[in-house]
């Protein structure tokens, strides 16, 4: 796995890219933990509240989260693929609270962009959290698992 996305011919495989490569670097995150390590819950109750819709349960496994998560990213892809233009309009959800009111549509290419900043961001939250559990990081998991040659 490349810390860096590959040169690219045009902008769809860009965009898709640049997405995968952050998927990857979010996946990494839980490169050679277990089950166990995976499930480490937060000690601040109000966020547990807040996160219990979004994290594993005891009943999960990571191998079988990670797998939904590639399923999504095919889909995904698979959609954006059969996008002619990524002038496309997409409207903008009503009655959400942090979603602009005065804003009909976005682009494809704008929602591409934002599921980019968004899988970033989360990818630095995975790679914050794992550092406590032992001390690893991003571009260290990723060399081993250069080293190792299997999927994280």
């Amino acid at each position: 796995m490349p810390s860096l996305v590959p040169p690219v011919a045009g902008e769809r495989e860009g965009l898709l890219g640049y997405l995968a490569q952050q998927r990857d670097v979010l996946k990494i995150a839980a490169y050679g933990l277990t089950d166990d390590q995976v499930l480490q819950r937060p000690r601040n109750r109000s966020v547990e509240d807040y996160e219990s819709g979004l994290r594993l349960e005891s009943n999960e496994m990571s191998a079988s989260a990670l797998g939904r998560y590639d399923e999504a990213a095919t889909r995904t892809e698979a959609v954006v693929g059969g996008i002619a233009d990524l002038r496309q309009a997409i409207p903008v959800s009503r009655g959400v609270p942090w979603y602009p009111q005065d804003i009909e549509a976005w682009s494809v290419r704008w929602v591409l962009l934002h599921l980019i900043e968004e899988t970033a961001r989360h990818a630095g939250h995975a790679d914050i959290i794992r550092e406590p559990i032992d001390c690893a990081t991003a571009y260290q998991l990723m060399g081993q698992f250069a080293r190792g040659n299997e999927e994280p």
